[in-house]
């Protein structure tokens, strides 16, 4: 069974930094690509960040781009999200994605290409 276990989130003040991880099982984590998706109150899911299986190439959303880095331990079968410089706007649930394949084809909201999403973890960003 796919398992996707975010954790990390939490309250922090504006220019704060935080670090979500997700904790993968159930499949072969090396062989696929992982990704970020965030869902703001009263809005849309938003694409944040993907990271291709062996780690070499990631994306990231316009909106994040400079001030969050995604990367992945694929010994400890782990995703990681660190998020720096962090602005009121960046207020979401985080949620970790497995792509289909190795690799991801779109830096933008894409649901077809996603198997399976972690619960969420709240990141509220507030003085």
């Amino acid at each position: 069974e796919v398992q996707l276990v975010e954790s990390g989130g939490g309250l922090v003040q504006p220019g704060g930094s935080l670090r979500l991880s997700c904790e993968a099982s159930g499949f072969t984590f090396s062989s696929y690509a992982m990704g970020w998706v965030r869902q703001a109150p009263g809005k849309g899911l938003e694409w944040v960040s993907g990271i291709r299986s062996g780690g070499g190439s990631r994306s990231y959303a316009d909106s994040v781009k400079g001030r969050f880095t995604i990367s992945r331990d694929n010994a400890k079968n782990t995703l990681y999200l660190q998020m720096n410089s962090l602005k009121p706007e960046d207020t979401a649930v985080y949620y970790c994605v497995k792509y289909r394949g190795a690799r991801y084809y779109s830096n933008r909201y894409a649901p077809d290409e996603y198997d399976y999403w972690g619960q969420g973890t709240q990141v509220t960003v507030s003085s």
